[in-house]
């Protein structure tokens, strides 16, 4: 099966599929079974995970035993925050590469800026070398706030390719968005429905109520969609790239299957009420876990 994902141009020179496959906190044999599923049923093209996530190697076992040939597929993973740093961080892309059991990753990302501006410049320097390489087509980062994007611009090199970011209609980040836009850099969105409706894990984090809202599920009702298909379709039409979170085959399918319905001005002007800044994780200008020493 095949799905009509939109790409979006990135300044590296290659393009990205605007909706892709999420696998954070779901085990090895969770991933493999997921992203085969994605890929061969449900016809997604774009998969993210990170070396954090401690699935690559299941990601790379669904790719190898994948329909669809290696060109066809963009694949992203990500430096830890233990590997910041020049040589660390060259020898963990390394690591993920053969966990992933591939050649090269269409983007690599660092995951954290962390509280150490020099060390990040350091890894930026490691990930410019490995795009260099030709063993990532194109560079980024995650979880950077606008100063941390200046950093970058600042220095001159390289620019980021996207900035992947919390971001859904409680966190909609248009600071960031502005920045970004600025600069030619992509956004892409991740925790896009909001997270789980349990607990949020940030310090000062809230459980995500948006799967459950009811102006979400009126719109929804409206349209003939879920929750998570409007809220899917908020990020398409906002321009961003959105990587929802599934290992349910049923979901995985219909959270690409949101290319034949659109969401109304009216729709788009109800959802930005919604706004109210709480996050689902960590604040980035606080966040160092596994920093180095």
């Amino acid at each position: 099966m095949t799905t009509n994902v939109p790409t979006i141009d990135l300044n590296s020179g290659t393009s990205i599929p605007q909706l892709g496959l999420g696998v954070w906190q779901a085990s090895n044999e969770e991933t493999e079974q997921a992203v085969q599923s994605a890929i061969d049923d449900a016809g997604y093209r774009h998969i993210d995970t990170a070396a954090a996530y401690g699935n690559e190697e299941g990601v790379g076992r669904a790719l190898a035993a994948a329909s669809v040939d290696r060109s066809e597929l963009f694949v992203t993973t990500k430096l830890w925050n233990a590997d910041q740093g020049f040589e660390p961080a060259k020898q963990a892309f390394d690591q993920s590469l053969s966990r992933l059991g591939l050649d090269y990753v269409d983007l690599y990302l660092i995951h954290w800026p962390l509280l150490d501006d020099d060390r990040l410049l350091r890894t930026w320097d490691a990930l410019e070398e490995i795009a260099q390489s030709g063993r990532a087509k194109a560079i980024g980062v995650c979880n950077f706030e606008p100063r941390h994007l200046e950093l970058l611009v600042n220095r001159g090199g390289t620019l980021p390719a996207v900035d992947q970011v919390e971001l859904h209609p409680h966190l909609p980040q248009q600071e960031i968005r502005d920045v970004a836009d600025r600069h030619g850099i992509v956004v892409e969105s991740w925790s896009p429905l909001g997270g789980t409706s349990n607990s949020g894990w940030g310090k000062d984090s809230k459980p995500n109520t948006l799967l459950t809202d009811p102006l979400i599920s009126r719109i929804g009702e409206q349209h003939g969609k879920s929750p998570a298909q409007v809220l899917i379709r908020w990020h398409l039409q906002n321009g961003l790239v959105v990587i929802p979170k599934s290992v349910n085959p049923d979901r995985i399918a219909q959270n690409i299957d949101v290319f034949d319905f659109e969401l109304t001005d009216a729709d788009l002007g109800d959802i930005a009420t919604l706004n109210d800044g709480v996050r689902v994780g960590a604040d980035p200008n606080e966040f160092n876990v596994g920093a180095p020493e």
